[in-house]
């Protein structure tokens, strides 16, 4: 089991195996069963959990700088993705399909438009082919500033996929949907619940 020096006790302090190590979040075995896990097995499964955790680290600190960088809010940066997206293919952008995107309401995407609209980043314009709706697009300036940052250091995700093998990324795809499946929380009761027990009680 991994010592207690060996687990972050500070904000910010790089993530170690320890503090994702299984023997160090299921002492006891009440989340994991690991009677068929060595104990090498419960060692490289821990040292993958860290290698997430960095990764998840790595994203955070990306997400932060681009939301300095870019003097924008999450949504807000979500909403400019989509449209650089967008602009790629040639797609007229609305704000219903942007509300759909971001799964807010109209009043909220109407407030975020304006707000991205008087920072200069998005216009609106008559929809050419629905005279009911408007077409959105990112300016060119706002474009060529997210795709000269933020835009080229996320892209370096593609490189470290690319230094894999084919059935290496195979591997790891089903790893990451397996994940995924596995920690979807749509099915459960708790995760509907506008609260804890414990919270309700304090």
């Amino acid at each position: 089991m991994s010592s207690p020096e060996e687990i972050p006790e500070e904000a910010g302090t790089p993530v170690s195996s320890g503090i994702y190590h299984l023997d160090a979040n299921d002492p006891h075995e009440d989340l994991v069963d690991r009677s068929g896990l060595s104990e090498e097995d419960v060692q490289q499964i821990s040292d993958l959990m860290a290698a997430l955790g960095r990764l998840r680290e790595a994203e955070q600190r990306l997400s932060d700088a681009s939301l300095r960088y870019m003097k924008l809010n999450q949504s807000d940066m979500r909403a400019l993705h989509y449209l650089i997206v967008c602009a790629n293919h040639d797609v007229i952008a609305t704000p219903g399909a942007i509300a759909s995107r971001l799964s807010i309401s109209t009043a909220s995407t109407t407030k975020l438009l304006d707000r991205l609209e008087r920072a200069g980043h998005v216009t609106r314009r008559a929809h050419p082919s629905d005279r009911r709706a408007l077409a959105i697009a990112i300016t060119p300036e706002t474009h060529e500033a997210a795709m000269r940052t933020v835009g080229r250091q996320q892209a370096k995700r593609f490189l470290a996929a690319a230094r894999l093998t084919p059935a290496e990324r195979e591997t790891v795809m089903r790893f990451l949907d397996d994940m995924a499946q596995e920690i979807e929380v749509s099915e459960e009761a708790w995760a509907g619940s506008e609260g804890s027990p414990v919270a309700d009680q304090r």
